[in-house]
């Protein structure tokens, strides 16, 4: 890994689980991760009801939108994290590759969403204290 270790989430619309990983990570990490998200199949938009979750625990999500998976972005990774993208995520050698079985937040209801944000809020403060151990 580089300097600052590079961490790309994926799943399918990046418009749920992806993007409230990312965020996630990207504000315990403060710079000290570089975070990309990204979608096998981008939806158009963000769920507003993961935006809406997401405001209610101080992060803003209406600048964020759904990125197109690339083998740029997986290049770039140091930590690849797989949350549901099926076949569609490319396997390259000598990158760590993690899976994610959460629930997809599509068309749920925000107190069906909060249980899946606090669970990767969990995993994100765990991979963050793996990636960037606190006495460094």
């Amino acid at each position: 890994m580089s300097d600052i270790p590079e961490v790309l989430f994926v799943c399918v619309h990046n418009a749920g689980r992806s993007q409230m990983a990312a965020a996630l990570l990207n504000h315990h990490a403060a710079g000290r991760v570089i975070v990309r998200s990204a979608g096998s199949a981008p939806a158009s938009e963000i769920n507003p009801a993961v935006r809406a979750i997401m405001n209610e625990v101080g992060i803003d999500l209406s600048k964020e939108f759904p990125k197109p998976l690339t083998d740029a972005a997986v290049h770039a990774a140091d930590v690849v994290i797989t949350m549901g993208c099926g076949d569609a995520c490319p396997v390259y050698p000598g990158k760590r590759y993690l899976v994610w079985d959460l629930a997809d937040p599509a068309g749920k209801a925000p107190e069906q969403i909060r249980p899946i944000r606090d669970d990767i809020d969990a995993r994100v403060r765990a991979l963050l204290a793996d990636l960037v151990p606190a006495d460094v």
